[in-house]
């Protein structure tokens, strides 16, 4: 079987422009290579399709049996969305969610509405599109761009006690990102992550990390893009927890709850943090968490479960085929 792997490097976005955190989400080309390894180590032939136009080309020219989806598109909120919808528009079986799935979930609020509906805990928040827009939410607050992924726009003083704090993050945030933005009631509590892998009723979780920062308090904690990019010099990751297990089958049986309702398939991430009484909060979902093979939150967490990185490829593909009939 050839599996083409659907990509965008952030050297294809590398032209200067707009915020320093913006490229974030993209591959870097180590990734690729990483992903083809592991492939072929399970016996598939791997091909780099990459994206945008090039990745049209190559599925009217040539389509792979499988795409291993890792794009992450650019240009509008439905960005994620676009290289499943080619594939669907085209007959090309995909690994990943859906459309659908991919366009709802990097829409923060969005899938809080949805999660939400389902009963599932989630932080009070409103939607803004101005910096002086009435807040009715009460103090601390965390600002955040609507629909961007990776913590793009996140900083460790995201986290606001005072409506002239929350201004300036405003102004920050509409200017740079051009995009409404997502206050929530912080949740002061624990952070957590669970990796879930499947589809529907066989989704399972393969574990649970507690985030726990080390100069900060935990009261004050933002999982920002400086924190993600200092990784384990300025944050401990315990997988798992050091916690009740009454805790940790609640946050796996939220998490998969939340998987779920969104419709997300064969592979994801979702955030949780304790809020002020204690209670997991549903923050969000990734489905489509980082591979990066030399540190990744999913990576992490399959390691800790005893799945080797060529393993976690290995079964993304092998739960994308089983549902399909590949």
């Amino acid at each position: 079987m050839e599996i083409g792997i659907a990509y965008d490097l952030r050297s294809d976005f590398a032209d200067g422009r707009g915020p320093e955190d913006r490229l974030e989400e993209y591959e870097a080309p180590e990734t690729v290579d990483a992903i083809a390894a592991a492939l072929e180590s399970r016996g598939y032939r791997a091909r780099r399709l990459g994206g945008g136009r090039a990745l049209l080309q190559e599925l009217l020219e040539q389509p792979p049996d499988l795409v291993f989806n890792l794009a992450e598109g650019a240009g509008s909120r439905s960005r994620e969305a676009h290289v499943p919808a080619v594939c669907e528009l085209l007959g090309v079986p995909y690994t990943h969610s859906d459309p659908l799935t991919m366009a709802v979930t990097l829409d923060k609020a969005f899938a809080n509405r949805l999660v939400a509906s389902a009963g599932i805990r989630t932080p009070r928040g409103q939607v803004v599109e101005s910096p002086d827009a009435t807040v009715r939410l009460d103090f601390p607050i965390i600002a955040k761009p609507i629909a961007e992924g990776s913590s793009i726009g996140l900083r460790v003083t995201s986290r606001v006690d005072s409506a002239g704090e929350l201004r300036l993050h405003l102004e920050r945030l509409l200017r740079d990102y051009r995009q409404p933005v997502l206050l929530e009631e912080f949740c002061p509590g624990a952070e957590f992550t669970v990796g879930i892998v499947g589809t529907g009723e066989s989704a399972e979780a393969i574990g649970v990390m507690e985030l726990v920062p080390r100069a900060l308090p935990l009261e004050r904690f933002v999982y920002s893009v400086e924190m993600k990019r200092a990784g384990p010099a300025d944050v401990d990751y315990f997988c798992p927890p050091r916690r009740a297990q009454r805790l940790l089958t609640a946050l796996e049986e939220i998490a998969l709850a939340a998987y779920r309702v969104l419709g997300c398939r064969d592979i994801g991430r979702v955030d949780l943090r304790l809020d002020a009484e204690g209670e997991p909060c549903f923050l969000e979902v990734n489905p489509l968490p980082g591979l990066q093979p030399w540190w990744g939150d999913l990576v992490l967490l399959a390691e800790a479960r005893g799945f080797g990185y060529e393993e976690l490829i290995g079964t993304i593909v092998r739960r994308a085929r089983e549902r399909q009939g590949l």
